[in-house]
């Protein structure tokens, strides 16, 4: 009798700790992301905002990479023939 008991104990103490963590975990999840959010925000204060500029709604803006010139006359490396042997 005794080993039912503990048996059954086990079992309604599994699925208790299943649903309290269901109900619980996402909270916790959700306190650390905010507290994590507001260290990160003390650290670096307003880094996003301190390189860029206002710009007026409307307006766009393309920024394009600078093209590269290539070298023709430098030479890479040295070309190698292979033959197939059999």
């Amino acid at each position: 009798m005794v080993v039912l008991q503990t048996i059954l104990l086990l079992i309604l103490v599994y699925y208790a700790a299943k649903l309290l963590l269901k109900w619980l975990a996402p909270r916790l999840l959700n306190y650390a992301m905010r507290k994590t959010e507001e260290r990160f925000g003390q650290q670096f204060g307003n880094y996003q905002d301190f390189g860029q500029e206002t710009r007026e709604e409307g307006n766009t803006t393309i920024y394009k990479k600078p093209t590269r010139k290539s070298n023709p006359s430098k030479k890479v490396g040295e070309y190698i023939d292979f033959e197939e042997i059999d």
